[in-house]
């Protein structure tokens, strides 16, 4: 763990997990909110998603330059963020351990 957090990559990557699992924590928070009327979950989670998000962003954008990548490969990294598990996608197919 402590060997991704030393590279842009490997930070991009945690990151990626962690608003991956977000995003997909936010569906079941919204059941909470409207279903059983518990708004609290929903705004923690809400909060730190756009948290995620921006860390998210700023990652790739700093992380293309470093591996020169093509305008598709920004475009798939950005178009993976508001897919639902997209980011786990991501990680396999661009965000790959061997650029660590």
């Amino acid at each position: 763990m402590y060997s991704l957090l030393q590279s842009p990559m490997g930070r991009l990557r945690i990151v990626a997990f962690l608003e991956g699992c977000s995003f997909l924590l936010i569906f079941f928070t919204m059941y909470l909110k409207y279903g059983l009327n518990m708004p609290k979950p929903n705004y923690v989670v809400g909060m730190a998603h756009g948290l995620f998000f921006v860390a998210y962003i700023f990652l790739v954008l700093q992380v293309g330059p470093l591996f020169k990548w093509r305008f598709k490969e920004y475009v798939f990294a950005f178009a993976a963020s508001i897919v639902p598990g997209g980011t786990f996608y991501a990680d396999k197919k661009l965000f790959v351990p061997g650029k660590l």
